[in-house]
């Protein structure tokens, strides 16, 4: 699989429209597969997770037929395989989350000027908090087996490795001239470097979290290769929430994991950390000298010359009190979908999309927006500390909510990967006894 996903980036790289009939061949295959096997083996789930991975892969080599296709196909996949599989009947915090999104639509049909185009602003500004929902009402409480959810992972870190490939025969080398400080586009073929970090910070993630759930040593070190190189990719964007967010995620897995290993087991995570360590170590070291020192200065917040830019956040804060602005002002009901943009062009003169889905669905959506918060983050918690059973969960729950502090929800990933922290992962090495006791525990929690 990984050979066939080099072949795909030499191809798009040879002809780019081949990025069409690749998105196309995905969505027939994993619909074929989905209908003929009934989900019967979570399906749906793996289809789901190889488009979301593709997304941004597909978006900059024009594979999609519009911007949201992406999230539109996670949906449609997760629903096909709710119809085969049923949900739980706890996912009702899911349901009301949902329902809360809206009301915002009509408030956002009433205060949005004429001119601006009312359907375009609501997919913008809703197809990524609900392509949430549904992740979450399809994964919550739902069993899944060790191996099976690998398995899934694999799927949505195949096609981020032929977008790293790709990366690397459209620009192998970079010139001093070329790099901008900002966000590095020569690195990332012209795309936005924002989502570029943010895909290839979770396929570094995913890279090095296999490192401790596989256990076969041609196969870690092929994965050690690749962390390598994705992580290279990763820092030579320039954009730094993506980075960042991967590095607190791997740091919560670790914990994580290492908290659930006996002592022997513990040794052998600590020598695999300081590997990963000294990884990470000749990454920022190659990109350094790649990048003529320029790098250092970035996360350093510093301009080429050394001298200190001032907001670490370049703008992001000032868009969140814009937001902060709109709820203050219209407590209850909020400004509506979709007029967050208008409205910081009304009050900021600047035309700019949000970057925090927080704060946006605070202004949009007004004390509603607030449930809708709260729902998202407690109900996981509470999830956690009743079965603590996904060693995923802090290191998912982290991605999902820094990505969303300085991303928004532009790209299916972090709302899928939300679902996935709620997924109740069964050991398949307890004897068939022992799994039958526990299906027959939590009997009326899952709907299948």
């Amino acid at each position: 699989m990984l050979l066939v996903h080099i072949g795909i980036a030499f191809a798009i790289y040879t002809f780019q429209k081949v990025s069409v009939f690749y998105f196309l061949g995905a969505i027939g295959y994993f619909l074929f597969i989905i209908l003929q096997n009934k989900n019967r083996n979570n399906e749906a789930l793996l289809a789901a997770a190889y488009i979301a991975g593709a997304e941004v892969y597909w978006r900059m080599t024009d594979g999609l037929f519009f911007y949201e296709t992406g999230k539109y196909a996670v949906i449609l996949f997760l629903v096909i395989g709710m119809f085969f599989k049923g949900t739980s009947s706890k996912t009702v915090p899911f349901w009301i989350y949902l329902l809360i999104l809206m009301p915002g639509i009509i408030v956002g049909s009433m205060t949005i000027s004429y001119d601006v185009e009312f359907r375009k602003q609501v997919a913008f500004n809703l197809a990524g908090p609900v392509c949430l929902g549904i992740s979450a009402l399809y994964c919550y409480y739902k069993k899944i087996k060790k191996d099976d959810l690998e398995m899934v992972l694999m799927m949505m870190l195949l096609p981020l490795l032929s977008q790293m490939f790709y990366l690397f025969l459209y620009t192998p080398t970079l010139r001093q001239e070329i790099i901008h400080l900002s966000g590095n586009y020569a690195a990332t073929g012209g795309y936005g470097p924002n989502q570029i970090a943010t895909v290839f910070g979770l396929g570094a993630f995913l890279l090095v979290a296999r490192l401790f759930t596989i256990k076969n040593k041609m196969i870690n070190l092929i994965d050690l290769g690749l962390l390598g190189l994705m992580g290279y990719r990763a820092v030579v964007t320039f954009s730094r929430g993506g980075v960042f967010t991967a590095l607190v995620s791997i740091v919560a897995f670790i914990v994580v994991m290492y908290y659930k290993q006996n002592r022997r087991e513990k040794a052998s995570v600590q020598i695999k950390v300081i590997i990963i360590g000294i990884a990470f170590l000749l990454i920022w070291i190659s990109t350094s000298a790649v990048t003529f020192g320029l790098i250092g200065n970035r996360y350093a917040n510093e301009n080429a010359l050394g001298e200190s830019k001032g907001d670490i956040s370049t703008g992001r804060v000032e868009l969140v009190k814009t937001e902060l602005e709109g709820f203050y002002h219209n407590p209850v009901i909020g400004i509506g979908v979709g007029k967050g943009k208008e409205y910081r062009e009304e009050n900021m003169g600047v035309e700019i999309a949000t970057h925090n889905e927080v704060s946006r669905l605070l202004s949009e959506h007004g004390m509603l927006g607030v449930i809708a918060v709260l729902i998202l983050i407690f109900v996981p918690i509470i999830f956690w500390t009743k079965f603590k059973n996904n060693y995923y969960f802090l290191a998912f729950l982290a991605f999902w909510f820094l990505t969303i502090n300085h991303s928004a929800m532009r790209i299916a990933l972090p709302a899928f990967v939300y679902g996935l922290a709620l997924l109740y992962i069964v050991d398949d090495k307890k004897s068939p006894g022992k799994i039958k006791s526990l299906e027959a525990k939590t009997a009326g929690t899952a709907i299948e």
